[in-house]
């Protein structure tokens, strides 16, 4: 590449994937480290409401524009029994989770999380344990969640302080089976299996939930597609979406392979759909499984000692990681590669929501952040509307070690029908500037809105995000003599949202 080469990004709005799921926007709570207690829930916090829980925190993930949240793990899960979690506080045990080596109080547990949950305007993402438990136990926890009354555990919800359904639509048939460190760990046909049973159970207790089973842990797995595939063959007819779980850092210095992060992850949903629908063709299925990518972040695992080198505790630390504008640059990236796979990949869970590899990070008893990565995923909560366009880009290659070539830049853009409204979301991963044209022939009345950017620097990972630290800056943009491309320079290692208001409606 040159100094400063020129890429060119053209819109259609004829083509696109259809509609960008508001569920993409999800997000995860485990009981893990600190993501629950003095996380979300911390009862003697200046903030905290009637129920215990921060509201310095709910600020920030109705800021963070999360619509989602899946619950209550994560690898907890496998060892969890949700009844330990429901009735008298003051009677539930105390348990060692095996997980990340804590003691799990119980003194948040379903109620609790529903609650949460819908005073803050997120839908719920139920996960079942399939590790250590079974089809019986996930059909009644769906029926102490979704019958209404007049049921062994409708009637224990109501008396525990519940009267009406929590009507928990979308549920998790275990999490990270093909996993050896998950408690429970078993084979794709054992697990598919069980799956198939379990989801017929939960789903005569309520006819109307969407399931999802596990899918690969990472695309790196030697199971990877052998999973899928016997899984799929097993439970397909039974289950709604196939799970994917991804995480990222940079190896060795390697930041060119870093930033081309979007592109593994595009390999890997492309290998997940594709043979989802090889197994859908060879069963003759009419139903297409569509995708639940209810794990992914940016987590340096290779500074986690793993669960053995922790003490057991109460609320210990557990991967906390302190996140760089380099890493929100490849949040952006990563957020760019679920948005151009909107057809298929349906829902999204950004790992977790506070304090593990989170954007929202709290003090116990004290202060909150926003952690770098928090403005990346919040812009394009706000922008991203309507419909996922076929975007074409058209730039000059970029070399990374991992991944082979790869654009220099990649770019994903949303089209409200309804008002006109376009987003266009642009990472460039060299270490150069590059001038990108913006093409939109189709879209008339095109007004640019705004063009905020986030530029890598080499300052490392801060410990605390201020007013005066971190933000998303405004970037400069010219429009085309006839009104049909916008043309920006984006800086080096960096990440835009381009906001623009046009009258092409429907």
């Amino acid at each position: 590449m040159t100094e400063h080469d020129a890429a060119i990004v053209a819109l259609d709005r004829e083509h696109h994937r259809g509609v960008v799921d508001r569920r993409l926007f999800g997000s995860f709570v485990e009981h893990m480290g600190r993501c629950v207690y003095t996380g979300i829930y911390e009862p003697g916090h200046p903030s905290a409401d009637a129920e215990g829980f921060r509201g310095d925190v709910s600020a920030l993930v109705r800021e963070l524009g999360v619509t989602l949240v899946r619950y209550p793990g994560g690898n907890f899960v496998s060892g969890y029994d949700w009844r330990d979690g429901i009735g008298s506080r003051e009677q539930r045990p105390r348990r060692l989770d095996l997980a990340w080596r804590s003691i799990e109080t119980n003194q948040v547990g379903t109620d609790e999380f529903m609650s949460w949950a819908r005073a803050r305007g997120v839908e719920p993402m139920l996960a079942v344990n399939l590790g250590t438990a079974g089809v019986l136990d996930a059909a009644a926890l769906v029926e102490y969640c979704n019958v209404p009354e007049g049921t062994e555990w409708s009637e224990r919800r109501r008396r525990n302080g519940a009267d009406k359904p929590h009507e928990v639509k979308l549920w998790c048939l275990g999490n990270e089976m093909d996993g050896p460190w998950q408690t429970g760990h078993t084979t794709a046909e054992q697990y598919g299996a069980l799956a198939a049973e379990a989801a017929k159970a939960m789903r005569l207790v309520d006819p109307e939930i969407e399931l999802v089973a596990c899918g690969s842990s990472s695309h790196e797995m030697p199971t990877f597609g052998y999973w899928e595939s016997s899984v799929l063959e097993l439970a397909g007819d039974y289950v709604d979406y196939i799970s994917m779980h991804a995480y990222y850092e940079e190896h060795d210095g390697d930041r060119a392979s870093f930033l081309a992060s979007g592109a593994s992850m595009d390999d890997f949903i492309e290998g997940v759909i594709a043979t989802a629908d090889a197994v859908g063709v060879r069963r003759r299925r009419t139903k297409r499984i569509n995708i639940s990518f209810d794990e992914w972040n940016v987590w340096y695992q290779s500074r986690y000692p793993g669960s053995e080198a922790m003490p057991i505790d109460i609320a210990g630390p557990r991967i906390e990681d302190q996140y760089s504008t380099l890493d929100a640059v490849v949040v952006g990236d990563l957020l760019s590669s679920l948005i151009n796979h909107a057809d298929r990949v349906k829902i999204g869970a950004l790992a977790q929501l506070v304090n593990v590899i989170a954007p929202i990070m709290t003090e116990p008893g004290g202060a909150i952040w926003r952690q770098p990565t928090f403005h990346t995923f919040a812009a394009v909560a706000a922008a991203a509307r309507g419909n996922s366009l076929v975007t074409r880009v058209t730039a000059p290659g970029f070399g990374t070690r991992r991944y082979g070539e790869v654009p220099a830049v990649a770019a994903s853009a949303t089209h409200d029908p309804a008002t006109g409204d376009v987003a266009v979301f642009l990472t460039n991963r060299a270490e150069h500037a590059v001038t990108v044209e913006v093409r939109h022939p189709g879209f008339d009345g095109w007004s640019t809105v705004s063009a905020l950017h986030l530029s890598a620097d080499d300052r490392g990972p801060r410990e605390r995000d201020t007013a005066a630290d971190v933000r998303l800056t405004p970037l400069a943009t010219s429009a085309s003599d006839d009104g049909r491309g916008t043309t920006l320079t984006l800086p080096p290692h960096s990440w835009t949202a381009v906001r623009a208001a046009s009258t092409s409606t429907d």
